[in-house]
């Protein structure tokens, strides 16, 4: 589902990933969630200077990423694994390849 397809439908719990170039640890979240696939909306905290406070006032003044708002849910760099549970708990369909998201939980 695209960032788009997210924006048009009401009422759908929205995942927004925050990242900055560089950074190992957002590519290999990425990589997880999208091979879980799981919807997100990916802000550049370089590029944008309110994402980057939105990162600082929930990681102690810091700009950890991948800092991770699930429907409301602020996750300091979570594993693939915690944001598909919280995902799961938001309602949030996910798109992930038969018996992937199975395998992710054992």
């Amino acid at each position: 589902m695209t960032d788009e397809e997210v924006s048009a439908v009401s009422n759908v719990p929205k995942i927004t990933l925050y990242w900055r170039p560089g950074c190992p640890f957002c590519v290999q979240l990425r990589r997880g969630l999208r091979r879980a696939g799981v919807p997100t909306h990916d802000v550049d905290i370089w590029s944008d200077p309110q994402a980057a406070a939105f990162v600082r006032s929930h990681a102690g003044g810091n700009e950890t990423v991948p800092t991770v708002d699930v429907a409301g849910t602020v996750v300091v760099n979570p594993s693939s694994h915690r944001v598909v549970e919280l995902a799961t708990a938001a309602g949030i369909e996910m798109h992930a390849q038969p018996g992937l998201l199975r395998r992710m939980f054992h």
